[in-house]
C-alpha cells in the first residue's frame, strides 16, 4: 500500500481539517454509506461546504454533481495524503497522568499510531507496565527510537520539557508533539507542535463571544 507523504501546497489549516474528515467518513463507511455530499460532510465536521470543497479540491478530488463523494475512496485519499497508509511508531516521554492517559488511549491504534516506548526519568516509575508496555529509562530511549520514522510526545512538566526535547533529538526523533508548558527549543530539522489546554480555551471564548457579542460578563468582585 502507498506511504505517500502529503503533496506540497496544501495550506496548514487544510491539513488540520483532514483528520476530522476522515473520522467522519470512517463512520458513514461503518454504517454502509456509500456516498456524501459537502453539505453532508460539512455538518458532520463542523465547517461550512464551500470550505469542504476547496480543502478537497487541494487533494485532486472534486464531487459529481447529484452524487457527491464516494465515501471509502475519499477516506482511502485522505489517509494516504496524510500519510497514515502504514503505522507510525511512537514514543511518550513522562508517565505522570497525562502520560498514563495518552498510553491508555485506544483510539491511537485505530488512526494509524502504535507506542512503542514509555520512558521516566523517576527510578519509581521506571519498570511499571502502563497498558501493558513496561515504562523503561531515558537511557534506553536511542534503543527504541533507532528508526527515524517514530514520533515523540512530550508529557512531563514544564521544567523538564527541554531536557526531554534534547533527549529526543538526539535519539534521531525529529517529529515531536509536545504537551508541556511552554515552548522547547529545537534545530531548524525537527518539527514540534504543541498542544496548550489554555490557548484552545480562549479560542473557544474567542468564538464563543462572536456568537454572542451582546453577552454581559460580570466581574466578579470580591
Amino acid at each position: 500500500m502507498s506511504t505517500a507523504l502529503p503533496r506540497r501546497g496544501i495550506p496548514d489549516a487544510t491539513v488540520a481539517r483532514l483528520p476530522d474528515y476522515l473520522r467522519v467518513l470512517t463512520g458513514m463507511a461503518a454504517r454502509g454509506i456509500p456516498s456524501t455530499s459537502s453539505q453532508q460532510l460539512a455538518a458532520a465536521a463542523g465547517v461550512r461546504p464551500a470550505k469542504v470543497r476547496k480543502d478537497l479540491s487541494h487533494l485532486g478530488t472534486h464531487g459529481v454533481r447529484g452524487v457527491g463523494y464516494d465515501v471509502d475512496h475519499l477516506a482511502l485519499q485522505i489517509v494516504t495524503e496524510l500519510g497514515l497508509a502504514r503505522d507510525w511508531p511512537v514514543v511518550i516521554v513522562g508517565m505522570g497522568n497525562l502520560g498514563r492517559a495518552l498510553a491508555a488511549y485506544g483510539g491511537l491504534s485505530h488512526r494509524g499510531f502504535r507506542i512503542v516506548g514509555l520512558f521516566d526519568h523517576d527510578p519509581a516509575m521506571v519498570g511499571q507496565v502502563v497498558a501493558d508496555i513496561e515504562v523503561a529509562d531515558m537511557s534506553r530511549l536511542p534503543l527504541v527510537a533507532v528508526d527515524g520514522d517514530v514520533l515523540g510526545v512530550i508529557a512531563t512538566p514544564a521544567e523538564s520539557a527541554q531536557e526531554v526535547t534534547d533527549a529526543l533529538v538526539a535519539a534521531g526523533v525529529t517529529s515531536i508533539l509536545n504537551f508541556a508548558p511552554g515552548s522547547p527549543a529545537v534545530p531548524p530539522h525537527v518539527e514540534l507542535r504543541k498542544v496548550d489546554l489554555a490557548t484552545e480555551l480562549q479560542i473557544l471564548a474567542f468564538h464563543k463571544q462572536r456568537r454572542d457579542p451582546a453577552a454581559k460578563w460580570a466581574k466578579v468582585v470580591s
